[in-house]
């Protein structure tokens, strides 16, 4: 069964959800309102109305309540200008009460029922306490909410080591799973302290990198194997992955730099030491 739906914002670079339009008229950038597992919350429409197969969908299907009214939007605005005193009392709380817990972020529903305060710890931790003394101090429902680590630099932002605003922070809604395979592949580094990000795990543009480097791997010769150039035959001892060229030591002693498209062959060896062609290049 197919559904129509369009993707909603609730945040800069946050995750995308669906929802149903209804029948909306909408256009991009559009601030609706709309019923969430949070709550009601104030989003942008960055997709718009298209059909996606049931399969796509990874919850249940909820209207948009409304296109949001200047009343939705300053009552947004409310709430953000209050975020900075809740942080504040919040803070001082947790203090209060000794617990080891970085506070990251707030924010309110859109119809103020609820208060979600974010954290983030190295542990579990008991805030029973600290719930009391937010509902006392707020007047409202009260969650506390433990993220991740890639989450909490989320939160806060920052500068990463190539001098950009973090990714995560900026453009990346979502994040995928990066591994040392990945780092291994793209001949990275592998001391953690280069492969990290802020938050302390591998960094995010390893993964949206590999792709690419996987490709160009294809297409490059293996190190120590034997090719023909038109200079001669010779060994590769080097190559770059970025700009596709190889570095050859030449049966007469010379070393140069060739581009993989300039070969001729590329040799393998097998166990009887015999070259059979791998790749014909022309």
């Amino acid at each position: 069964m197919n559904s129509k739906v369009v993707g909603i914002r609730f945040k800069t670079a946050g995750k995308k959800y669906y929802f149903d339009p209804v029948d909306f008229s909408l256009n991009l950038n559009d601030l609706v309102v709309v019923d969430t597992v949070r709550g009601i919350e104030l989003g942008e429409v960055i997709e718009l109305e298209k059909t996606i197969t049931e399969e796509e969908l990874i919850s249940t299907l909820k209207p948009i309540l409304r296109i949001a009214t200047e009343e939705d939007i300053n009552q947004h605005k409310t709430n953000l200008e209050e975020m900075p005193n809740v942080i504040a009392t919040t803070s001082e709380l947790v203090k209060k009460h000794k617990l080891e817990m970085k506070l990251l972020g707030a924010e309110y529903t859109l119809d103020r029922s609820k208060l979600i305060i974010y954290f983030n710890a190295e542990g579990r931790i008991d805030f029973r306490e600290l719930v009391k003394d937010l509902a006392n101090a707020f007047r409202v429902r009260i969650e506390l909410r433990q993220v991740g680590a890639r989450d909490g630099a989320k939160f806060l932002g920052g500068i990463g080591p190539c001098g950009y605003l973090l990714c995560c922070n900026t453009f990346l809604g979502e994040f995928e799973t990066v591994s040392i395979k990945m780092a291994k592949n793209q001949n990275l580094s592998l001391n953690p302290t280069n492969i990290s990000g802020l938050c302390g795990k591998l960094l995010c543009c390893i993964r949206y990198e590999d792709d690419t480097y996987y490709e160009f791997r294809q297409k490059m010769p293996k190190l120590y194997s034997r090719v023909q150039t038109k200079e001669g035959k010779g060994k590769v001892i080097a190559s770059n992955i970025i700009d596709l060229s190889i570095k050859v030591e030449l049966e007469n002693g010379k070393i140069d730099n060739f581009n993989v498209e300039d070969l001729v062959k590329i040799y393998e060896y097998d166990l009887s030491g015999e070259e059979n062609d791998s790749l014909e290049t022309e």
